[in-house]
């Protein structure tokens, strides 16, 4: 039975959009060890950089395409992620029918009301889509602004999607996003993603939301 390589692409919680060269030698490790690459693409839509394009690992090439597995999805996009609608798209034809046999009796189907949600997002989403990077990206940069102004917290900017991924290490606690919770912000403790002195602050959110949010935030760096 073959092992899978399960990349996140662009990269949560980073948001890092990966070049060609960056998956091709994502592909060559795969190939050295004979792995399945299961590539959840969800976020592919979400590109902040105007620069950043987003390559889908199985356009690699055919061997790319021969091993992978790629998930999409309307969910994270245009925030119908209740409707359970998504896809996978398994270019191999043996490859798909493990992967369907795998999924009977504990993955459900896609219902009516999913289908026609994601036809109407993919379909007749586009304009409203450019007002939502617009609005992420205005996001992204003051979230960036702010973490750079307070003493203990430094943080990349995020080429895709809306989790800012927050260095925490110089606040010097063995537990940083206690300090964000009792600061009354709902982030995700970096400790899920393997680096317990970061955490994630999710951006996407309306302008007065992310405000009051950045005044906690201001409010934590003063209490220290």
């Amino acid at each position: 039975m073959k092992k899978l390589l399960m990349l996140c692409h662009p990269q949560n919680p980073a948001g890092t959009v990966y070049t060609r060269e960056e998956l091709e030698e994502q592909l060559a490790f795969a190939q050295r060890y004979n792995l399945i690459v299961y590539s959840d693409e969800i976020h592919c839509d979400l590109a902040l950089d105007e620069n950043a394009r987003h390559l889908p690992f199985a356009m690699l090439g055919e061997e790319a395409a021969r091993r992978s597995i790629t998930l999409m999805s309307p969910s994270k996009t245009y925030n119908i992620a209740g409707l359970g609608a998504s896809v996978a798209i398994i270019p191999d034809p043996d490859l798909r029918a493990r992967f369907r046999a795998a999924r009977a009796g504990i993955v459900p189907g896609t219902d009516i009301l999913a289908l026609t949600a994601a036809a109407a997002a993919w379909q007749d989403g586009k304009p409203w889509l450019k007002e939502l990077l617009i609005y992420l990206r205005g996001n992204r940069d003051r979230l960036c602004a702010a973490v750079e102004t307070i003493p203990g917290l430094k943080m990349t900017v995020p080429q895709a999607s809306y989790p800012g991924w927050i260095d925490a290490s110089g606040l010097g606690s063995d537990n940083p996003a206690a300090l964000f919770h009792r600061a009354g912000l709902g982030v995700s403790a970096g400790a899920e993603f393997g680096e317990p002195q970061f955490v994630r602050f999710n951006f996407g959110c309306t302008r007065a939301t992310l405000n009051e949010a950045l005044a906690r935030l201001r409010t934590l760096a003063a209490s220290r």
